[in-house]
């Protein structure tokens, strides 16, 4: 049986990527133009990049050169994943001892003299406590390959069937019962307004089929927080909501799945009915899906932010501009209830942030959104009903 051989340099980096995969989470990004360098990911890390060069740094002008460098591959990835700090731990295995590593703001740089894995860095061991008692420290040669190339394997398997589980299309049934709701919701107006309810249905008719009143709410009609979000003032309304409805549905349907994003539809409409109401004044109404849909959107925002290394370019040119626009309209035309729009894109955020993100989400974080949520909840129910 042939012998692997392995340059010690080899066999740490081996190692190491391997701890921060298996054991931190990371990722390895695709970055062009470089050599002897590995460069992994991880957004929930104490460190969101981690570079591992080993390439030689000898004199002040190659770290500086080095940072230089650093800085403008992570403003790459910023612009990528939509980031705005990103923390920098930089681990250098050949550079010159007597060359004194200060850093930069977001770049930590360390190095690891004679290629040692006696990891005694405290930057490194307050990061990642475990380092020491995680490393392979005793595997070497062909079984060091073995074990990485397993190790690694079954992770990126376990990741894959999320992602896939997460991406791959699924029938659609929720954005289309709601829809069908609405449509037959605004056939049910023909028998009060007949032909009239084509341009606007009358303020009556809004009442008796359930439109978002802030005065009948406040007089205990609460349902209407709910119903509202199924009525429309004109076959414009309605064609418009619909349209939008089922762009945005469909996407969210099937990267959130079924339950939830009913969850979201729902609660995310009832935000914006109270946000509408408790700032509307009593003498306001309204109907329309636009507060759950923009709770939709929201829930695509939160999405899109935990799986921003593949949606980044999507919120920061599609989905962000699209809610700004829409919003900026309801600001200068007159009838649009923005206040809805607010209520439900908060609500959508906050609802989504509480039932998480499969393979995301950690538990603090849904316990923060739900806290979020029922604070939310319950200050614009103290300005609706007890102001």
């Amino acid at each position: 049986m042939s012998t692997v051989v392995m340059n010690k340099k080899d066999e740490v980096i081996m190692k190491l990527v391997h701890y921060f995969v298996t054991e931190e989470n990371y990722n390895p990004i695709v970055v062009n133009g470089v050599k002897d360098e590995i460069w992994l990911e991880n957004s929930e890390g104490p460190y969101r990049i981690i570079r591992i060069n080993s390439n030689n740094i000898f004199n002040k002008e190659q770290l500086n050169y080095d940072y230089f460098k650093i800085e403008s591959i992570v403003k790459q990835i910023k612009k990528k994943t939509f980031s705005f700090n990103v923390n920098t731990l930089n681990i250098l295995l050949d550079v010159n001892e007597d060359l004194e590593l200060e850093g930069t703001k977001n770049i930590k740089p360390v190095a690891l003299p004679d290629n040692n894995l006696d990891i005694t860095n405290e930057g490194i061991l307050e990061a990642f406590p475990n380092i020491n008692e995680k490393l392979l420290k005793d595997t070497n040669g062909i079984d060091l390959i073995i074990n990485v190339t397993k190790d690694i394997n079954e992770k990126t398997e376990r990741e894959n069937k999320v992602y896939e589980r997460t991406f791959k299309p699924k029938k659609i049934v929720i954005t289309r019962l709601l829809i069908m709701a609405c449509l037959i919701m605004f056939a049910i107006t023909f028998a009060f307004d007949g032909l009239g309810a084509m341009s606007s249905i009358t303020v009556l008719t809004a009442e008796k089929l359930g439109a978002n009143s802030a005065y009948l709410v406040k007089n205990g009609e609460i349902w209407r927080l709910f119903s509202y979000m199924f009525l429309h003032a004109s076959a414009l309304h309605l064609i418009a909501n619909m349209y939008s409805l089922y762009l945005l549905g469909t996407q969210t349907e099937t990267f959130i799945g079924k339950g939830k994003f009913l969850i979201v539809y729902i609660v995310s409409g009832i935000c914006g009915g109270l946000l509408s109401s408790a700032l509307g004044g009593d003498a306001h109404i309204s109907v329309g899906a636009s507060g759950a849909i923009f709770g939709l959107a929201g829930a695509m925002l939160y999405f899109g932010y935990h799986y921003r290394t593949y949606l980044g370019i999507a919120i920061k040119n599609q989905i962000l501009p699209v809610i700004l626009i829409n919003l900026f309209i309801g600001f200068v035309v007159k009838g649009i209830d923005n206040y809805c729009h607010i209520g439900g894109l908060i609500g959508g955020i906050l609802i989504t942030m509480a039932l998480g993100i499969d393979g995301k989400s950690k538990n603090y974080e849904k316990i923060n959104g739900m806290i979020c949520l029922l604070l939310y909840i319950g200050i614009l129910s103290y300005f609706l009903f007890f102001r």
